[in-house]
């Protein structure tokens, strides 16, 4: 059996070459570490990730300038009201020479996806890109094609505009490993954007990792400790969005909440997890690294009575309160 020490060694070994990653990103992105770590922990750890933010907040730019880093496929794919299942995935197109039926491949097969906008495209098309993103694959006529790996969709969308926009369906939210609320830049770093981008010189990004690296990682953190207690505090926390008046101080909550996180939410919060203790350079799982990445998994998974929408109240309230009241082991 392999100890602790020794994955810790392989991962303090791995876990170097994002430090020279996020400074590669440091060029063209300031600040916004937050981001930068969770676009990472949802590559790291095979999940899909939904960037929520008003416009100009480099949302586009820091997926293109990952993918600028990486040294594999990508596509950006502007989702709009007029987009057909088939202008992403792929159709068929008839061979006049051979007489028969072959597939042109759409957009989606790349390993980086950026879903532009992705609250603006109908719902046959938003029910394509879930299959994409659950399955690992896509069916064009009869035939099912395997997508690439790795293959990682990172979406945004625009929280204040809702003319010609599409709210996402539950199970298609449910998907996104991880939700972010993307906030606006500090006085410094706005001044630093200014000096950086005033003169719109295009700034080159040199690739510093590539699927293979990507898949080494994935399988070192799936080694990565973490006990009991820390799988009881995960389910702790799940388990109080469905039946909050089991737990201590989270009686209130009952009324508010119509529909608690779903088990994807235990397992992504573990797998999320230690992807962000391997950023951190560490071989095991502590109760921060539960508290550092929680929020992100669960904000997206309640779904809010109309009692809690006449409170005025969100689902970042239900989860702040789950994370202040539930005790840390």
């Amino acid at each position: 059996m392999v100890s602790i020490e020794d994955i810790h060694r392989k991962v303090v070994d791995q876990s170097q070459i994002l430090d020279k990653l996020i400074s590669e990103l440091g060029k063209v992105i300031v600040g916004q570490e937050y981001m930068i770590e969770r676009m990472l922990i949802a590559l790291l750890s095979n999940g899909h990730l939904l960037l929520e933010g008003v416009p100009g907040l480099a949302k586009t730019l820091a997926v293109s300038s990952l993918a600028a880093t990486m040294d594999s496929s990508f596509k950006r794919i502007q989702f709009t009201p007029d987009l057909l299942p088939a202008d992403l995935l792929g159709t068929q197109i008839y061979n006049q020479k051979t007489a028969e039926f072959e597939p042109r491949l759409g957009p989606i097969f790349a390993n980086l996806i950026l879903a532009d906008e992705v609250n603006r495209a109908p719902a046959k098309v938003q029910s394509a890109l879930l299959e994409s993103m659950q399955e690992k694959q896509v069916t064009i006529g009869t035939n099912t094609y395997a997508l690439p790996k790795p293959f990682i969709v990172m979406a945004t969308q625009n929280p204040i505009e809702q003319e010609g926009t599409y709210p996402l369906p539950e199970a298609q939210v449910d998907r996104f490993m991880l939700k972010l609320l993307i906030t606006y830049p500090k006085r410094t770093e706005e001044k630093e954007i200014l000096n950086r981008m005033v003169n719109d010189e295009p700034i080159a990004l040199n690739k510093i990792i590539n699927p293979e690296i990507v898949a080494n990682m994935r399988e070192t953190i799936k080694e990565i400790y973490m006990e009991d207690k820390i799988k009881e505090y995960i389910l702790d926390l799940v388990f109080a969005t469905r039946e909050p008046q089991k737990f201590k101080n989270l009686k209130h909550l009952k009324p508010l909440i119509e529909c608690g996180a779903s088990p994807r939410a235990s397992l992504y919060l573990a797998r999320a997890a230690k992807a962000h203790a391997f950023l951190q350079h560490r071989g095991y799982v502590t109760p921060d690294d539960i508290k550092a990445i929680g929020k992100d998994v669960l904000r997206h998974r309640i779904i809010l009575t109309y009692e809690a929408e006449a409170e005025q109240k969100t689902a970042e309230d239900i989860v702040n309160t789950l994370f202040d009241e539930i005790e840390v082991p």
